[in-house]
């Protein structure tokens, strides 16, 4: 791709997604939603304008970082801990229940592989969490308990997802399990998770520091990015997601983070204010960039729409999809059966990693095209339908 080409998609990508998140925004529609449909109208589906690439998938990333950073940075860290064992129990029985669902009725019932069947458990495990706090924020819901036990339980659904991905992808090449591989995976993310955010805090002390005696005026905003983008790099080398660097750097520098013996940067209101003016003006550039993509890596072409076995396999799987997050929603106590609804509509979405898991699948040659088209029409299924449930239904939660 040329760089006048790059121009003109990108050009493409950032107008069309805003005039749809307007249309559907007026419609009362998530605009999430809006930025999906953008990406498909875009993308080899329907216009082939936009195809992915290494550089447009590098900024979907950045935008879906700066998303989790903006996340972890309003996310009141003691109502966090406060859902701990609920967003645990959502997040465990809504991962392992759709892996063995799924994974039973491949095997037994639509007679694939003992391969294939792991890869369909593994795509159908893990909660997308950038859609559904997007769709949270959009209808202004993403600070209520409802979405501090949603957060918990999508982050530690990503947790579970990558090291599910590890086990399975292990077994599909080697044929062989390797326990030492995935118990040294969830050793390194366990303990990312613990020393990060510590880190990352003193990080933002020193930026506060030296920021009344900079005469550089975006040196809050650069610096924050640029700490965002190393922790994110971090995770990554330690096996986790790279999402949960992001978010890390977000809880560190939140408010509501608070170090033994009154360290860090809670309090300091005037800080935190450039923090969120530095940074929010560039996710709300990136940030599109990734659901557009989303929409675009979704090719309609791919799918067999005029197969029976097809028709079959998708209700069966999205039954699967949306019963499993749902039991691991109804498992927990909570003032009303409408709230159990909620959580449990809004851990449906799989979106992007379900997309990750399904090619990485096909590429390797454990999904056929027909098994691989059928978990893509999940995925939209299960993306698309529940961000428009919860605009309406959220009226229903017990406060």
């Amino acid at each position: 791709m040329q760089i006048h080409e790059l121009f003109l998609i990108l050009f493409l990508i950032i107008i069309v997604a805003r005039l749809f998140g307007e249309l559907f925004t007026r419609l009362g529609i998530p605009s999430v939603l809006g930025e999906l449909l953008a990406g498909v109208v875009l993308g080899p589906s329907m216009l082939g304008f936009v195809e992915p690439g290494r550089v447009l998938a590098l900024l979907a990333e950045i935008g879906i970082l700066l998303l989790l950073f903006d996340v972890g940075l309003d996310t009141d860290f003691k109502r966090l801990r406060q859902a701990g064992l609920k967003a645990i129990s959502v997040a465990f029985f809504g991962a392992v229940i759709p892996f063995l669902g799924a994974y039973l009725l491949s095997f037994y019932v639509f007679n694939l592989s003992t391969f294939a069947s792991l890869f369909i458990g593994g795509t159908l495990t893990a909660t997308s969490i950038g859609i559904t706090l997007r769709v949270l924020k959009d209808i202004h819901r993403d600070q209520t308990n409802i979405a501090q036990i949603v957060l918990g339980a999508a982050v530690l659904d990503d947790i579970i997802g990558v090291i599910a991905l590890a086990f399975v992808y292990d077994f599909a090449i080697t044929k062989d399990f390797s326990y030492m591989h995935t118990a040294y995976i969830s050793f390194q993310i366990l303990l990312f998770i613990t020393v990060a955010p510590v880190i990352a805090n003193f990080l933002g002390l020193l930026v506060r520091k030296f920021c009344p005696k900079s005469n550089y005026s975006g040196l809050v905003s650069s610096s924050i990015i640029a700490i965002i983008l190393l922790f994110s790099y971090v995770a990554h080398s330690m096996g986790a997601p790279v999402i949960l660097g992001a978010f890390a750097v977000g809880i560190a520098l939140s408010q509501a983070f608070v170090l033994p013996n009154g360290y860090g940067l809670q309090h300091d209101i005037d800080f935190f204010a450039k923090i969120k003016q530095g940074t929010i003006p560039v996710a709300e550039l990136f940030t599109p960039i990734f659901f557009v993509m989303v929409g675009v890596s979704i090719d309609f072409s791919d799918i067999a729409f005029g197969s029976a076995i097809f028709w079959y396999e998708v209700i069966g799987f999205t039954v699967i999809a949306v019963l499993g997050k749902y039991f691991g929603a109804f498992m927990i106590t909570q003032k009303c059966s409408s709230n159990k609804m909620l959580i449990g509509i809004s851990m449906i979405p799989r979106g992007e990693v379900g997309l990750i898991f399904a090619k990485i699948g096909q590429v390797n040659g454990v999904l056929d095209n027909e098994t691989y088209s059928v978990l893509i029409f999940v995925i939209i299924i299960t993306t698309v339908i529940p961000a428009l449930l919860l605009r309406h239904l959220f009226r229903y939660e017990c406060a």
